[in-house]
């Protein structure tokens, strides 16, 4: 390949390989990337790495669909279609967004990080199809979205009410789980006023059963579902004090 084959497909807009081009995946790159590093900070399952790659591979499957087949167009019985491979990108994006999204002790979670990651794929798809100003708007509602509405959830959500809860949980005795278990009743908002270990404290790794009596301000559903993804926890059923558990 020459020199002057290079140049020359840089400056031509028409051949698909110049620097238009290369600049719409350039700005899939940054966008892409600008995402990824929040989902990063976060901790997400799908991060800088993840989205950065969806978003250039999407934005190059446009290209490809728009410019990579001119040289087949005039023959017989050949009709292009730009948008069938932008479908079929949409379509093969389900399989890592749904691979992002499991449920666990009844908890559904990375459905958030598996449409940031539909997202990150439209962005770039609208950089490949020349759409920039597009792409740069839907990064930004993405930075609404992801951090905005949680903080105006909160401003508009009542106060919540102040609660005094029984939690009976059962885990393996073991490494000891028991302040870890302590730790996130504090760290959920919750202060423990109680603690009853009613059996297996005798036995490494028995099982064991304790009754908690906390009180706060804090969801307990959210403090169900930390102490439940505990190592070692069997089960967690909470109750209000003088009720039996739920």
């Amino acid at each position: 390949m020459s020199f002057s084959y290079l140049s020359s497909a840089l400056f031509d807009v028409h051949s698909g390989q110049g620097l238009r081009q290369f600049a719409e995946l350039a700005i899939a790159l940054l966008l892409s990337s600008l995402i990824g590093l929040e989902r990063e900070t976060r901790q997400k399952s799908a991060g800088l790495r993840t989205h950065t790659l969806v978003g250039v591979g999407s934005a190059l499957f446009m290209e490809v669909s728009i410019h990579g087949f001119g040289s087949v167009l005039g023959t017989t019985g050949v009709v292009l279609d730009p948008s069938r491979v932008a479908a079929q990108v949409v379509s093969g994006i389900g399989f890592i967004g749904g691979g992002l999204i499991f449920v666990r002790k009844d908890a559904v979670r990375g459905l958030t990080t598996a449409a940031t990651i539909w997202l990150t794929c439209a962005i770039g798809m609208a950089c490949g199809g020349g759409l920039p100003l597009l792409a740069i708007g839907a990064t930004a509602v993405h930075f609404l979205v992801v951090r905005g509405y949680p903080k105006m959830a909160d401003r508009t959500s009542s106060p919540p009410s102040f609660a005094r809860l029984e939690v009976r949980i059962s885990y393996r005795s073991h490494d000891g789980l028991l302040g870890r278990l302590l730790e996130t009743c504090t760290g959920s908002g919750f202060r423990v006023t109680h603690v009853r270990v009613e059996a297996g404290t005798d036995a490494e790794g028995a099982p064991a059963e304790v009754l908690l009596r906390v009180e706060g301000t804090a969801s307990s559903y959210v403090l169900a579902e930390k102490l439940s993804e505990l190592p070692g926890v069997h089960g967690v059923t909470l109750g209000r004090q003088g009720d039996s558990p739920e």
